[in-house]
């Protein structure tokens, strides 16, 4: 059956769908989450495009529930040119007052106004020849090592390389870019491996087989 961690039991955070594949209990709950968990959480995303995207909603998502982020997210595509950073930088105060009043996305002035200036932030990284611009930036913290949890409570929520990423966005002028939010970027991403052994997802990325 699949997953069998090494001792041959199953984690007691891993649940064994209806297709036989082992799954964490956050991605067996919701449809939608189990078709992003299958297809896309944790796959290697290196364009600057779908970098800049995940970190604008894991922004939004603080303090949310992401199904609620992942549930809206063709929302956030359309009000935000999707998450195209030349277009997003060049948005206006107009365009500030439109997204503070969209109701389909999360309306938190704070963050929206992040993502704007995050957007700036991406398109004058790129005169930094020596980062790669933001994809570069962000893949340049990948740790030497993954974590290989058991459990959901072997999963950390940060670690020192993304609190190094979160100080070395914050300095180029990000913002909402804590270690936390970070962390969760580079699972998201493929940067680590967070599937629990086990799980039908872990290795599937490529980068940590």
């Amino acid at each position: 059956m699949s997953g069998m961690n090494r001792s041959g039991t199953l984690s007691p955070d891993l649940v064994v769908g209806d297709d036989g594949l082992a799954r964490p209990v956050w991605a067996a709950s919701d449809p939608l989450l189990r078709e992003y968990y299958d297809a896309e959480w944790g796959m290697p995303v290196r364009d600057e495009r779908g970098v800049f995207e995940r970190l604008s909603l894991e922004a939004f998502q603080a303090g949310l529930s992401w199904v609620t982020i992942l549930r809206k997210r063709p929302a956030f595509r359309a009000a935000f040119a999707n998450f195209d950073p030349d277009a997003v930088a060049a948005f206006d105060d107009g365009d500030a007052v439109r997204l503070l009043n969209d109701p389909s996305i999360v309306r938190n002035r704070a963050k929206i106004l992040a993502t704007l200036g995050n957007a700036r932030a991406a398109v004058a990284l790129r005169r930094e020849s020596d980062t790669g611009g933001l994809a570069g930036l962000v893949w340049s913290h990948r740790p030497s090592r993954t974590p290989e949890p058991h459990l959901a409570a072997d999963i950390p929520t940060h670690s020192a390389e993304s609190a190094a990423l979160a100080r070395d966005l914050k300095r180029r002028g990000f913002r909402f870019v804590g270690p936390t939010t970070c962390f969760s970027l580079m699972e998201a991403i493929g940067i680590i491996d967070t599937h629990l052994v086990g799980s039908h997802r872990r290795g599937s990325s490529g980068v940590w087989c």
